[in-house]
This record gives C-alpha cells, sequence and structure tokens, in this order.
C-alpha cells in the first residue's frame, strides 16, 4: 500500500490506539525502519491467533446454540435405531430374512453417505442453518410417511429418505461448533455433543420397543420422532445464527475450489488414518447397534427356563446400558485426551487405538457368555461399548484441527462418505448375509454343529414340558451360532482400526502445525492491513518519536 494512501486517508489511529492494539509488534523506542521491519516479520504468537476461554467464559447465545445442537443430534440418533429395538417385529411383519433385515440399515446408510459430500460442498458456501433446516424437516416427514408403509419395497425407499435428510445435519453440525469455540472448549463441547450418539441410540431401542408395546403396533415407533423434528426445525430457523467460517481462530480464509479441497484432504495423511480408523469405529459401531439386542435374545433363550423372554425387554435393557456407557465413554475419552495433551502431543489418537484394542476382546467375550449368563454378558457388552464411545469426540477433534476452516464442512462429508460406505453402511448387511450362509452350513452339518449343547438343551426341554408346541432347539442354536460366528467379524475390524490410529499418530503433530501456521499467516497478513507499516511509522513520526 503506498504511503500516500494512507497519508490521505480517514483512518487515523492514536499512539494510545496502536500501543494497546498491537502492543508485541510494536515497540516505542524503535526507529522507523525498525518499526517496519517488526510490523512485516514478526509473528503473532499462539495467544494472538487462539483466544483463550473458558467454559464460564462462553456467551448465553452460544451455550443455547450448543443445546439445540445436541437435541437434534438426540433425535437423529433416536430415529436411526428405532427399527433395532422392534427388528423382530418388522421381520414377522414384511416376512424377510436376517439379510434383508440388515439391508433396512444398509439402504438408510447408502443414502446418507452419498449425499454427505453434497452437503459438505453447501456447507463450506451457502447459509448452514438453513440446510440443516431442511434436513431435518426431511427426515421428519419421510419417517412419519414410512410408517405408514405395507410394502417392504417402499417401507426401504423412505428409509433411504431418511438418510438424505440426516446426512444434512451430521454434516454441517460440528462445523459450526469449530467456530464457535477452540482449543479444550472446542474439545469439551465436541464431547457434549456426542453424548446423543449412545444416549440417542439407546432412546431408540427403547422407545421403539416399548411404544410398540404399548400401542399393540411396532409403526407406532416411527411416530414419535417425527413430532420432535418439528419441533427442532423451529429452534434452528429462529434461534439458530450462523456464525461466520473461521471465527473462533479470527481467521479470513478465502474460500478454494471443491476439487482443490478434496486434493489438500487426500494428501493429509493425519485426516486419511484417522478417517480410516473412524471407518472400523462406525462398522463395529453399526453392526453391534443393529444386531446387538438380537443376538442377545437368542442367546438368552437358550439358557434354561429363558425360553419366554420378551424382546422388548432385552431391547430396554441393551438401551439402558448404551446411555449409561455412552454418558461415561464419551466424557471420559475427551478428559483424558484432554488432560494428557501437554505432556504427549500424540495423545489423541493413543486413546482411540486404546479404546478399540480393549474394546475388541470384551465384545468377544461377551458373544462367548451370553447363552450361559445374562448378567455377565451384559456386564461385558457395557465395558465394551464404553471403551468404543471413547473414540467419537477425538475422532471430530482430531479433524478439525488437522483442516483448514474453509475446508471443514467438506472434510466432514468425505468422513462421513468413507466411514459409511465402508463401515456401517454394509457392516449389519453383511453380518445378515455371513448369519444366513452360516445357517444353511450349520443345518447342512447336522447334529455335529450343535453337539456340545445338547445337554443344556435337554434341560431346557425338560423345563418346558408344559409347552404345547415345544420350540424347535436345534433350529434355535443353529440360528444363535449363525449370528454368533457372523458379529465374531467386529472384533477383528476393531483391532485393524487400532492400527489405523496408532499410524496417524505418527504424522499427527506435523499435520497440526501446519495447520496452526497456515491460520496465523492468515491472521498476521489481516493484522497488517489494518495497520499497514507505513501508517504506523507515519504516525509515530508526527507524533515526534523518530
Amino acid at each position: 500500500m503506498p504511503p500516500q494512501n494512507v497519508e490521505n486517508s480517514d483512518k487515523s489511529y492514536t499512539l494510545k490506539e496502536i500501543n494497546n492494539k498491537m502492543p508485541s509488534t510494536i515497540p516505542s523506542n524503535r526507529s522507523s525502519e525498525q518499526l517496519v521491519n517488526s510490523t512485516t516479520s514478526e509473528e503473532p504468537s499462539e495467544e494472538n491467533v487462539y483466544t483463550d476461554v473458558t467454559l464460564r467464559d462462553i456467551k448465553c447465545r452460544d451455550w443455547i446454540i450448543m443445546f439445540i445442537l445436541c437435541f437434534v443430534n438426540l433425535i437423529n440418533y433416536m430415529d436411526r435405531f428405532t427399527l433395532a429395538g422392534i427388528l423382530e417385529d418388522i421381520k414377522e411383519y414384511f416376512e424377510i430374512r436376517d439379510d434383508y433385515a440388515g439391508l433396512l440399515q444398509t439402504s438408510f446408510i447408502l443414502s446418507y453417505m452419498f449425499f454427505a459430500p453434497l452437503f459438505g460442498f453447501l456447507g463450506d458456501r451457502y447459509s448452514r442453518k438453513w440446510i440443516m433446516a431442511f434436513g431435518v424437516a426431511m427426515w421428519s416427514i419421510t419417517t412419519l410417511l414410512g410408517s405408514f408403509m405395507t410394502d417392504f419395497v417402499w417401507f426401504i425407499v423412505f428409509r433411504a429418505l431418511v438418510g438424505i435428510g440426516e446426512a444434512s445435519y451430521s454434516t454441517i453440525a460440528p462445523t459450526i461448533i469449530s467456530d464457535l469455540f477452540v482449543k479444550d472448549v472446542r474439545s469439551k463441547m465436541l464431547a457434549f455433543f456426542y453424548f446423543a450418539i449412545p444416549v440417542g441410540s439407546g432412546l431408540g431401542y427403547i422407545i421403539g420397543a416399548q411404544t410398540a408395546h404399548l400401542m399393540g403396533s411396532w409403526q407406532w415407533s416411527l411416530r414419535v420422532t417425527p413430532a420432535l423434528g418439528l419441533l427442532a426445525v423451529l429452534l434452528i430457523v429462529f434461534v439458530i445464527k450462523d456464525p461466520v467460517r473461521g471465527q473462533s481462530e479470527n481467521s479470513d480464509m478465502v474460500v478454494t475450489p471443491w476439487k482443490e479441497d478434496l486434493q489438500e484432504l487426500c494428501k493429509n495423511k493425519s485426516f486419511m488414518l484417522s478417517t480410516a480408523g473412524f471407518t472400523c469405529v462406525a462398522f463395529v459401531a453399526g453392526a453391534l447397534a443393529w444386531w446387538g439386542p438380537n443376538i442377545i435374545y437368542l442367546g438368552i433363550r437358550l439358557q434354561p427356563g429363558m425360553i419366554d423372554v420378551k424382546e422388548s425387554d432385552v431391547a430396554f435393557t441393551f438401551g439402558v446400558i448404551s446411555m449409561i456407557s455412552g454418558l461415561m465413554g464419551v466424557p471420559c475419552g475427551s478428559f483424558l485426551a484432554q488432560r494428557l495433551r501437554s505432556k504427549y502431543e500424540r495423545v489423541d489418537p493413543y486413546v482411540c487405538a486404546f479404546g478399540l484394542m480393549v474394546s475388541a476382546p470384551l465384545i468377544y467375550l461377551a458373544l462367548i457368555v451370553v447363552s450361559k449368563s445374562t448378567v455377565a454378558c451384559y456386564i461385558l457388552v457395557f465395558f465394551g461399548e464404553f471403551f468404543l464411545n471413547m473414540n467419537w469426540s477425538i475422532v471430530t477433534d482430531i479433524m478439525l484441527y488437522v483442516v483448514l476452516p474453509t475446508r471443514r464442512a467438506t472434510a466432514a462429508g468425505f468422513q462421513l462418505l468413507v466411514s459409511h460406505a465402508l463401515g456401517d453402511a454394509g457392516s449389519p448387511y453383511l453380518i445378515g448375509v455371513i448369519s444366513e450362509a452360516l445357517k444353511i452350513a450349520l443345518s447342512g452339518w447336522g447334529k455335529s454343529a450343535i453337539q456340545p449343547f445338547d445337554e443344556v438343551i435337554e434341560t431346557t426341554t425338560a423345563l418346558s414340558v408344559t409347552t404345547p408346541e415345544p420350540p424347535d432347539y436345534d433350529k434355535m442354536w443353529i440360528q444363535f451360532r449363525a449370528l454368533q460366528y457372523s458379529i465374531f467379524t467386529t472384533c477383528f475390524v476393531e483391532v485393524l482400526g487400532g492400527f489405523f490410529f496408532l499410524a496417524t499418530a505418527i504424522f499427527i503433530v506435523k499435520d497440526r502445525k501446519k495447520i496452526d501456521d497456515t491460520i496465523k499467516d492468515t491472521l498476521s497478513k489481516k493484522q497488517v492491513e489494518e495497520f499497514p507499516p507505513e501508517a504506523v511509522v507515519s504516525r509515530y513520526t508526527r507524533n515526534g518519536f523518530e
């Protein structure tokens, strides 16, 4: 900027204003040449780039926005897992097998993942508030309409449309949080936001099973969340204010072409490896959330005297365990990472890897003991989900601090696409397909397939002699074993995810520093534009300091 433009500018700064606004870059005892060098070469410290705030400093309006985002995320996951609590009822109503039952969730996730990148693109460029409002309204309406479908094909179609609506919210909401908060406060808020995943999932099981039981029809279970969705739309439209992108980091970056954004994301090793790890988390979470209540129900029925156990009771207990494990696991993982972050720069991926590695054997043991001890199974499921839930907020936190503010919605959409495409989009259906194949194989092996369980079968049959039509225990064992063996795959996937997070730790420090430096450079240029060196020198000269 030429000096004459500054001299004739309407903008005039007093010595006090310059010293107050730029204390770290304008020392008062330097010459004009030193002042020019100082303002153009010295980088702002990290304290000048990020505003150090605590939870006490958060404005009331920001708290309200956070509560609304959490509420919408809660009903989002409630709706997603309502069907899992009434899966046996749906299978009987439409007369479908395990593979088609798994296809219900897969159709939802497929549409969800394919539209996530689109909403990520829109979220980086247009009003996020209106995109979220559209998405929530869409999945509420399609969920309600789906409850009236009597044909299985149309039921799947409306389930897929629900996925489109939910993709808009899940992609954009974390980026709003990243623009409202920074550093440790952001981590805490993300942990708060991701409470909704296990809690909402648990409520989905409970509301699905209990509503169907009270109303005498499983269709009524799908008519609860649409009413809450309408309330969510009103709150988004009239209360939420879309923050400026990069607001929390005081950055003022220009949006780059989408093709360039994708190329840079693919080059980001920390982002890609953490996405691979998160894909494994999604695979396991999707499979367990969909088939968990069902495998426990089948296992408990094989215990002596437990043939009459109700699926609604199992779904209720599983939902409560999912909620409590999430309420404890999500903040525990976030708290552990925050406490150790000052000592170990790579602690975030280490915590994620630890959670997966510990969860795998616990889930395996839960599947083994479910046909022998209900209490032992529920305890193992609780701790298995506890360690699995340690990942949710940390993975998003990693994504936000290794990606530029103007690319975060795109990054979230890309991460959702990959994690769902290779994760929970296919895992429910894959488990169902493997289960059906194993049923055929076990039936072909005949008596040898269930020989180790003859004693239990005989005991259970003896206790059920008064039953007019004794159940086919051979068939029950084959059904249980087939589903049990197929769910064992999740344990191997958890271990694989742990290795992906360990690989993330190799690159995360370098990639995070790169983003921090880019934001600092942007802020430095912004400071120079507001206080050009020529203007500062001229002002000091006019006040007799040269």
